[in-house]
């Protein structure tokens, strides 16, 4: 992992989004469904399920990064788990926030692969070391990525506590 690191604001997050919605349309790609990887999908979804006039969104929570650079053995789908019959012969596309093993898009991907008219990608970045190379990608990059949503830490109450998740 490169030493330095990539700082997306908001302002550009909104910028990013666009950029990539316009690249999905360009492409001529209508989506019927929208399918998030939570947690840093769920913004690329929501930006590009509005560009793109998509209502149908989905959302499938995937464990692996476990703290900056560690990662359980392999990503795991956390319940609930979205029931393929709901993506049968759809076009979907599969939000997230960084290609960076590809690990997570792999998983998500070949759960979908088999029972949709066709699946594909986009993220806000990707890295060459993805096992996926995704369809549409606002910028390639090796180095770790701020995001504005995730650079804070955790809200706590004003007694000290931690929030609940």
């Amino acid at each position: 992992m490169s030493q330095s690191r990539e700082d997306l604001s908001y302002e550009r997050f909104g910028v990013a989004v666009r950029e990539l919605a316009q690249a999905v349309a360009d492409d001529g790609y209508e989506p019927d469904i929208i399918l998030s990887i939570a947690r840093g999908g769920v913004f690329v979804a929501g930006g590009l399920a509005y560009a793109l006039d998509c209502k149908n969104i989905h959302l499938v929570n995937v464990e692996f990064y476990t703290g900056v650079g560690t990662t359980l053995a392999m990503p795991v789908m956390l319940a609930p788990v979205p029931n393929v019959v709901d993506f049968s012969d759809k076009r979907v596309l599969i939000t997230d926030d960084v290609a960076d093993s590809g690990k997570t898009l792999k998983l998500v991907h070949d759960f979908c692969r088999e029972h949709v008219a066709e699946v594909r990608s986009a993220v806000i970045y990707e890295k060459s070391a993805s096992q996926v190379k995704c369809e549409y990608v606002w910028k390639r990059t090796d180095q770790w990525i701020n995001f504005p949503w995730s650079v804070q830490p955790p809200v706590v109450r004003r007694s000290g506590q931690v929030l609940d998740a």
